[in-house]
């Protein structure tokens, strides 16, 4: 892992590229640095001054006496090569490129920033950006960036964002939020320091409590996915992803690949490490206060307490569709609140302590509710009447929650002037406070989620498998010499046993009379395909003859496929016809692979057969780290389950042999990096063990 202490905590920093002129970047920087009350010496760099601010300027890196341990860079993109160099030699370790003209704007650009990454890598220098805003620690009064806003106190987010313009407006809407940071980071072009060093930097940083991250996409998958994997047991890492990565689009040649979106292979890498993924920018800081404020809950289990029955529907349809529970309070809890509250009150969950109720009347009940040993959580709601006493109820609230720190209690006042003191009493005494429901029930779930995640198990065991790998080798290098990209049916299925998953023999003929042959070999009954990676859809063009009993039957299907090719498709050249083991029907299933460029190979499992498409019965998991326990829930996020524990008194399918077909499937796909596409289809299972009928391999 980077190190990046210097980086965050420098003795002293140097402003190459410092200005005297009011409005210039390089102004803007060193007075940020100065205003913000860096207590470590700072250098302005610029050989046409001799003062800047009223600190002694330098003509260049070299003439300073010591190594500036931060060097901001603020000079034209021409003259970044030599600056860093010019730092590298003088033993500089950290630099913050604000400059832009690199990547960003061409090829010519491009270049350039692939030399100052060379450069930066010769002397081992830590580079951010190019084309930044820059960065800072409050905790060290250091704010090395261009943004008119610098955060009011010290906090316990850090927040890093791929957008500049993103950065800065969050920093000034901070003002009005009351939200402080840690550390704030302006990725810019991720040339050499990428969001995974960062979110590693945080997660090992003291004075961070939460992670953020706006990103666009990510540099390197699997250091990611190795980051963030030990990050989020530490912390809770809460990314906005944005746009549709054309590096995470699946291409749509296979069933899997048009079943697999854009934006999947993020929604399951994020899953699978532990990151809490939001979708929106008040839903990404929402999250960031509940998570700096309040502890995460024991379980998913959700109070709710209100002055008004609409409020309390709300809420108690927002907790079910969030994948929530309202909690079910036990006796002694309803017999308390029955006695303390009016009989028309509600005193089932959620709690309606009526329209006329005072401070008095919602520490009762909420007392009482905290105490119950269901409750994970609690959300209170507080609906403006004429009797309302906003202040002295968020007294209350502040005052249970400090007898039950363990359970996070948010707020929901739902008004305007009337509450707004009592929300900022709150807010001040960290709870977080909400104008409706919707959004604190969110944060709830969130906070769940990542608790469930955090006590994933510490170990991934993949599963032992024995694989014939050379077999498999020789294959793709055959396909490959015969300029192929997609293996024949044959060639899969002996891919695929090699690896231990259990198909329908297929065995490829040349003649008629081969195709006896082979069929008597397998045993009849037998299917008839014709071989040709040209054609997608054999039964549309009379490719496809099932259950042939005899010889003749083979034979005269053997020349009625040849024949109905030579009709629909005269140019399409076929390398045979296939003879393959008719299997008995069973469950059908699909087991497919479709490769993301930034994390790999992203297995689906699901409905199969005619309903792939049709009902999308689709689960998604990375084929890395994939272990045993992940591909059994993998199984039970499907409809697909209920059919495989047995439905309507059908038998139960072997479970475990699906599971092994996914995990032999994984591996397979994971040793074989050249195969881009991979679709099963159909599988099927029965009550003892499961045969793949279909199998496609497309190799790149």
């Amino acid at each position: 892992m980077t190190d990046l202490t210097g980086f965050f905590n420098p003795r002293s920093v140097a402003i190459a590229g410092a200005s005297q002129k009011p409005g210039k970047i390089g102004n803007a920087i060193l007075k940020n640095i100065i205003s913000s009350g860096f207590k470590g010496a700072i250098y302005p760099v610029n050989p046409k001054a001799d003062e800047i601010e009223g600190l002694p300027c330098y003509p260049d890196i070299g003439a300073i006496q010591e190594a500036p341990e931060l060097v901001v860079v603020a000079v034209p993109a021409a003259r970044t090569l030599d600056l860093a160099k010019a730092c590298g030699e003088k033993g500089v370790k950290h630099l913050v490129v604000i400059t832009a003209g690199f990547k960003e704007v061409g090829r010519e650009g491009l270049e350039l920033e692939k030399k100052l990454v060379e450069v930066c890598s010769s002397y081992q220098m830590n580079m951010l950006g190019p084309n930044c805003v820059g960065m800072m620690n409050t905790h060290a009064n250091l704010n090395a960036s261009f943004s008119a806003t610098y955060p009011a106190r010290t906090g316990d987010i850090t927040f890093i964002s791929q957008s500049g313009a993103m950065l800065v407006a969050i920093l000034d809407w901070s003002v009005l939020t009351g939200l402080n940071f840690s550390k704030v980071v302006s990725l810019g072009n991720k040339a050499q320091l990428n969001e995974a060093d960062f979110i590693a930097a945080a997660a090992n940083d003291p004075t961070t409590k939460v992670i953020l991250c706006y990103i666009e996409d990510v540099a390197n998958g699997d250091y990611f996915l190795d980051v963030a994997e030990r990050a989020t047991r530490k912390k809770p890492v809460i990314i906005l992803k944005s746009g549709t990565s054309q590096a995470g689009a699946m291409a749509a040649s296979s069933h899997t690949g048009a079943l697999a979106g854009s934006d999947l292979a993020y929604e399951t890498a994020f899953n699978q490490c532990g990151i809490i993924r939001a979708h929106s920018m008040p839903e990404l800081f929402d999250l960031a206060v509940v998570f700096a404020e309040q502890p995460v809950p024991p379980n998913r289990n959700v109070a709710v307490v209100t002055n008004a029955g609409g409020p309390g529907i709300v809420a108690t349809d927002t907790v079910e569709t969030k994948g929530l529970a309202m909690a079910r309070f036990t006796k002694d809890t309803i017999d308390a609140l029955r006695q303390s509250l009016p009989a028309e009150s509600n005193i089932y969950n959620p709690v309606d302590v009526l329209g006329d109720a005072g401070a008095d009347r919602y520490q009762t009940a909420l007392e009482k509710v905290l105490a119950d040993p269901s409750v994970g959580s609690a959300v209170v709601l507080v609906c403006p009447t004429a009797v309302t006493d906003p202040v002295p109820t968020a007294r209350a609230i502040v005052d249970l929650h400090q007898k039950h720190p363990d359970k996070p209690v948010l707020a929901a006042y739902m008004g305007g002037p009337m509450l707004a003191p009592g929300a900022k009493l709150l807010s001040e005494a960290g709870i977080p406070c909400f104008t409706f429901p919707e959004p604190a029930i969110n944060a709830i779930s969130g906070m769940s989620r990542y608790s469930e995640m955090k006590a994933r198990p510490e170990e991934r065991r993949e599963t032992t498998i024995n694989a014939d790998h050379e077999t498999v080798k020789n294959i793709f290098e055959h396909a490959r010499q015969d300029g192929r990209l997609v293996l024949l049916g044959s060639e899969a299925y002996q891919a695929a046993t090699a690896y231990g998953i259990p198909a329908a023999p297929v065995l490829l003929a040349a003649s008629p009379d081969q195709a006896v042959q082979l069929a008597e070999q397998i045993g009849f009954p037998v299917v008839l395909k014709v071989a040709s990676p040209k054609i997608m859809h054999k039964t549309d063009v009379g490719g496809v003859l099932i259950g042939l009993k005899s010889a003749a039957e083979v034979r005269r299907g053997y020349i009625e496929i040849t024949e109905n090719i030579q009709r629909y498709l005269p140019d399409v050249i076929i390398h045979g016809i296939e003879i393959q083991k008719m299997m008995p029907k069973g469950t059908e299933l699909i087991v497919g692979m479709s490769r993301d460029v930034q994390f790999g190979p992203l297995i689906a499992f699901g409905l199969g057969g005619i309903y792939v498409n049709l009902m999308k019965d689709v689960s998604f998991r990375l084929a890395r780290g994939l272990t045993e326990k992940e591909i059994q829930k993998m199984l039970t996020e499907t409809k697909a389950y209920t059919l495989l524990k047995g439905y309507r008194g059908e038998q139960p399918a072997d479970i475990s042999a699906i599971v092994d077909i996914i995990a032999r499937t994984a591996r397979l796909v994971t040793d074989f990096s050249e195969i881009t596409e991979l679709d099963i289809n159909p599988i099927f299972a029965y009550p003892e063990g499961a045969s793949a009928l279909d199998i496609k391999i497309t190799v790149s």
